[in-house]
């Protein structure tokens, strides 16, 4: 397709298509047949490839004819009349899953051309999904404080009076006082750890390197828990610092990756750790009055089965897991940290492929006296 040039006010033959190609919304223009003849920028990365492997080639390649987008296209031609839809979901193996909103628009004497905006839709719902997420981690707060002030003590003293039994029973009978002794040991152990949630202190905050601590975290789980799995760096090397703590940083991202190498899968373990710059989303920090940009990605993305369907709306709440021996603390505990960063974290998931993004916000540089 060729772009009719402007002529008004002395702009040049090039104005249209450097104009479309400025937009943040990803436009493509096909016709009845699904036939691409134009993409913009936005559209490459939409779509994970170059401008010259979309154009001349069917939509059908990248989405599958059974999407509202095909039925749209068609309602479209039908009519001559423009569409919009919000909430579509694209999926497939080539991009994913997409939640988007569709504008389709026919364009006025071009034979039957037709212009599709697709935009996504996952600021809008990392913000609702933020909402449940720091609900869940401001119960799994309150839960841990109440467990540290009101358990630890009972679970001493029935400690102690195990090992006092020990000392009076026979030794027939010493293994029930030893797994007495067992089960509250791990019943503290299981407190212990739930009382990082309960911990209140403010984060001291710094410039801090990303990929310094995804680094630092490879390198951990390479010769740990990671063993036999291939790691796949995909760094943007402009990024700024991000404004956090390292240790806690470190924290989350092990536990994304330790959860990453752990899920089942029918192939080669890969797990690829990524960076981007993305505009858009805006959370209010605790403690803070003003809104602050996140448009630091980082990502985990992993080719095992998924997360199962039964429990994806309550990944992020405590006791939630599908593991035989996990406690489910993990992923609630990368809400908190991300929450008291006054960042967000979305997931996608689908068999082969599962994506945690989190999103953190930037260190800007301080102004000079």
């Amino acid at each position: 397709m060729s772009l009719r040039p402007l002529k008004r006010n002395g702009m040049s033959d090039q104005f249209p298509a450097a104009l479309l190609d400025s937009l943040s919304e990803a436009i493509i223009v096909v016709d009845a047949n699904g036939l691409m003849h134009y993409a913009n920028l936005s559209a490459e990365q939409f779509f994970g490839v170059g401008r010259a492997r979309l154009v001349g080639h069917p939509l059908s390649e990248f989405v599958p004819e059974d999407t509202p987008l095909f039925s749209l296209l068609e309602q479209v031609v039908a009519t001559g009349g423009a569409v919009a839809e919000n909430g579509v979901t694209l999926a497939s193996p080539r991009i994913g899953t997409r939640f988007c909103a569709l504008r389709l628009s026919p364009i006025v004497d071009s034979d039957g051309l037709v212009a599709v905006s697709l935009v996504e839709q996952t600021i809008a719902r990392s913000i609702d999904r933020q909402l449940s997420h720091r609900s869940a981690a401001r119960s799994v707060s309150a839960l841990a404080a109440m467990l540290a002030h009101e358990v630890k003590n009972p679970l001493s003293g029935i400690r102690g009076a195990a090992q006092l039994l020990e000392q009076s029973v026979p030794d027939s009978e010493r293994e029930l006082t030893e797994l007495i002794c067992e089960e509250t040991d791990r019943i503290v152990a299981l407190v212990d750890r739930m009382e990082a949630f309960a911990d209140g202190r403010p984060i001291e905050r710094g410039p801090i390197n990303i990929h310094q601590v995804l680094n630092h975290v490879r390198r951990l789980s390479q010769n740990g828990f990671g063993k036999g799995v291939r790691f796949v760096e995909t760094y943007d090397p402009s990024l700024p610092d991000v404004h956090g703590d390292r240790d806690q940083l470190i924290q989350v991202f092990l536990n994304l990756v330790k959860n990453a190498c752990e899920v089942p899968g029918d192939t080669d373990r890969e797990i690829e750790l990524s960076t981007a710059y993305r505009h858009g989303l805006r959370l209010a920090v605790p403690g803070q009055q003003t809104r602050v940009n996140l448009p630091l990605v980082v990502s985990v993305r992993d080719n095992g089965r998924g997360v199962p369907d039964e429990i994806r709306s309550h990944l992020f709440d405590a006791f939630v897991t599908n593991k035989p021996t996990g406690t489910g603390l993990g992923l609630a505990l990368v809400a908190k940290i991300i929450n008291d960063h006054g960042g967000a974290i979305e997931f996608d998931s689908e068999p082969g492929r599962t994506s945690f993004r989190v999103m953190l916000p930037l260190q800007f540089p301080q102004a000079a006296p």
